[in-house]
This record gives C-alpha cells, sequence and structure tokens, in this order.
C-alpha cells in the first residue's frame, strides 16, 4: 500500500515538474515573475480605459476606435520590427520598451487623475503604446530562445509564458473592476505603471551572453522580403498565420464589446465586467496549462482546428446569454479556444523557423495577431452599434468555425 502511494507521489511530482520544466533556466524564472506583475498591471489598465471610454461616451463605436488606435500601429511596423529583431540586441531593446510602456501608463494616470482625461488623449496614448508594442512583441518572442539554454524547454516556455499572461487576465481584471469601483480608472493605471518596475528590474537581473550581431550590410526592405517569402513560401507557417490573422479579425474582437454586454446586456456594473474578463482568463489559463503539460508538438496541428471549433461555437452561444453566471461559464470556453490556438500556433513557429529569420517569422506572426485585431475591432465596434453585440459576436464566431474547417483540410506538413 505505502509502495503504491509512494510511486503515486512521485508519478504527480514529475508531472507538476514537467509542467513548469523551463522555469530550472534562471533567466526565465526572472522574466516569469516580472511579467506576472507587470501583466496583471496591463490587464487592470486595458479594463479600464474600456470602462472610462464608455462612460465618457456610451459608444460602442468609440469603444471599436481607441482599440483599433492601439492595436494598428502593429499592422504597420511589426514587420520593420522583426528585422529589426534579428539585427538589434533584443535584451537592451526590451528594457527601453517596458520603460516607455510605464511612461504611458504614468500620462493616463495624471490625465484621469487630476480629471482633465479627454477621448482624444486616450487615442494619442493608445496609438502611442501601439507603436511600442510593435517594437516591444516581436523583440519578446524572439527572445525567448536566448532565455532558454536547452531547446526542448521551448515549447513548454512559451506556454508558460501564456500561463502568465492568462493568470494576469484572470487576477487583473478582478482587482480592476474592484479599483475602478472604489477609486475610478486613475487608480488602475498609476498601479500599472508602478508594476512596470517589476519587469524592468528583472530584465536588468538576467545574465544574457552578449552576442553582438555583425552588420548584414543589406537594406531592410531587402530583408523584409527575403522574411516574407520564407514564410509565406513554407505552406505550414502560411497556414498558421493566415489562420491567426482570421481569428484575430473575427474572434478576439469579442474583447472590445465586453463593456456592452456588461452594462446593456447583463445590467451590470464594472464588477461585471471583470469578472467578464477573468472567467475568460480562467479558461485560457487552464488552456495553457494543459499545452505545458503537453511533451513535444506531435499533434498540436490537431488541437489549433479544435481550440478555433470551440472559440467560434462559444463565440454563438455567450451572445444568446442574459444570466451573468451562465455568461461568466461560457466565455471560459472563448478564452480557452483562443488562447490554445495562439500558444500552439506559436509554439511551432518557434519550433520550424530558422534561427536567422526568427524576428521576421515573429513579427509576421505579431503582425496576425495583434495587427489584425486591430480592424477587427473598428469592424465589431461599428457592427455593434448597428445590428447590436450578440449579432456581431455571432457573426464572428461562424467564420472562425468556418476557418478551422479550412485550415484542417490544411494540416498536411503540419506536426
Amino acid at each position: 500500500m505505502t509502495t503504491h502511494k509512494t510511486m503515486r507521489d512521485k508519478q504527480a511530482h514529475s508531472g507538476v515538474l514537467r509542467v513548469v520544466r523551463a522555469l530550472r533556466h534562471r533567466n526565465f524564472r526572472l522574466f516569469f515573475g516580472g511579467q506576472l506583475i507587470s501583466l496583471s498591471g496591463t490587464w487592470m489598465q486595458q479594463i479600464a480605459i474600456g470602462w472610462l471610454v464608455y462612460r465618457l461616451t456610451a459608444s460602442p463605436f468609440l469603444l471599436g476606435l481607441v482599440a483599433f488606435s492601439g492595436q494598428i500601429p502593429t499592422f504597420f511596423m511589426a514587420p520593420v520590427a522583426g528585422v529589426m529583431a534579428d539585427r538589434w540586441n533584443r535584451h537592451r531593446v526590451l528594457v527601453v520598451t517596458q520603460t516607455l510602456s510605464m511612461f504611458q501608463a504614468a500620462v493616463l494616470a495624471v490625465l484621469v487623475l487630476t480629471g482633465a482625461v479627454q477621448v482624444w488623449h486616450i487615442v494619442i496614448l493608445s496609438v502611442f503604446i501601439g507603436t511600442v508594442n510593435a517594437f516591444d512583441i516581436p523583440m519578446r518572442q524572439a527572445f525567448f530562445i536566448e532565455m532558454i539554454e536547452d531547446r526542448e524547454d521551448l515549447g513548454n516556455a512559451i506556454a508558460l509564458n501564456s500561463s502568465i499572461v492568462n493568470s494576469a487576465r484572470f487576477i487583473g481584471p478582478v482587482i480592476g473592476g474592484v479599483i475602478i469601483a472604489a477609486g475610478g480608472e486613475g487608480a488602475c493605471f498609476l498601479l500599472n505603471a508602478l508594476s512596470y518596475l517589476a519587469v524592468i528590474a528583472a530584465l536588468l537581473g538576467m545574465k544574457i551572453s552578449r552576442k553582438e550581431k555583425a552588420p548584414s550590410g543589406r537594406h531592410v526592405i531587402e530583408e523584409l522580403k527575403d522574411g516574407f517569402f520564407y514564410a509565406f513560401g513554407f505552406a505550414p507557417i502560411r497556414s498558421l498565420l493566415l489562420l491567426t490573422g482570421l481569428i484575430s479579425f473575427t474572434g478576439a474582437p469579442y474583447g472590445v464589446l465586453m463593456p456592452v454586454f456588461a452594462r446593456d446586456i447583463l445590467h451590470g456594473g464594472p464588477h461585471t465586467l471583470g469578472f467578464l474578463m477573468a472567467s475568460a482568463g480562467i479558461g485560457a489559463l487552464i488552456g495553457t496549462v494543459y499545452l505545458a503539460w503537453r511533451r513535444g508538438v506531435a499533434g498540436l496541428g490537431m488541437i489549433i482546428v479544435l481550440a478555433v471549433l470551440i472559440l467560434g461555437a462559444g463565440l454563438i452561444v455567450f451572445s444568446v446569454s442574459r444570466q451573468p453566471w451562465l455568461s461568466f461559464f461560457l466565455i471560459m470556453f472563448v478564452g480557452m479556444g483562443m488562447m490554445v490556438c495562439l500558444a500552439s500556433s506559436n509554439t511551432i513557429l518557434q519550433t520550424v523557423v530558422d534561427d536567422s529569420k526568427r524576428g521576421r517569422v515573429m513579427s509576421f506572426y505579431t503582425m496576425a495577431f495583434m495587427g489584425m485585431a486591430p480592424f477587427g475591432s473598428l469592424v465589431a465596434g461599428y457592427a455593434a452599434s448597428r445590428i447590436g453585440g450578440p449579432m456581431t459576436l455571432v457573426i464572428g464566431g461562424i467564420f472562425c468555425i468556418i476557418g478551422s474547417g479550412i485550415f484542417a483540410r490544411r494540416l498536411a506538413g503540419l506536426p
């Protein structure tokens, strides 16, 4: 009896270690801790911006416009940032981008706490942070390979990174909803600015071997073309990028419309919005823990198909719910489907891409994920103002299901 219990305990311990195996790398441990704190602040700011804009304007279209302003720079600048990620010292650039993000949050806090904030301020500051993110995200994606000495742990590190994104996605909105109700949106922005100190300290504490990149002597446009033909000339990468762009355009904008559902559909307040966003984060966290537990990339192609199906069906069913408790439950499946698809796609891309073109390929992934989102947000905001939020999500869900079917027919060549 004791022997069987001991064996079960060892197996359980082994399973836990398998889920967190990338944490044995010191640099990644620092990154993990800093990001968990900083991203919680980021999600607090995201929920606060949505609530602030909707409180000031009561306009779904302006919700979409603000989201568009914060994401559109990525569409135009991420490819160039990808070339720079293959040229520049990624570690140094990340310190700069995180410092600039802290500055943006601090300015927002001052404007709101002094009562001077207007919608045009939010639009301009959203464009600013979008420009910073256009460089930060490809750099961060390409930086993974420098934090993980053992390439076999790369997929686990990506899944664990997704898990902290979604842990923060759970923690941030819940705290943010309470803080907005108690002290207003300005307090959320101030706390977010302070949270960046954690990730900046983590980056400065890393020990990165300095590998200065020799100048290529080639024009940026020429290197960008090489990266484009490499990515879109290889069918598996092309299929993943196109699917990511589709769900970013049709599925991801659900987050922009959550203030509409919280206030007008479910007749709640900032607490309701916080719980909706947190529930989506719980679903996404469940999905990323599952991915962290898996070994290798075998079978991820079919998992992506199922994840997008869950995302599309979840959007459709959530849109017809009028009970808060049911909506909290259903939105979990939306968050799960979205994050499993994105994390799985990221893992496959990081596994198959050539190191010399990693920054450029990950910039195209960023462009597909973040760059298509502003167009989806703008269209979703306009559609919601015309046909309502529920019908807008139904249409988005249908497109996700169609995309899943097309992708399933092109699985050949994917792990």
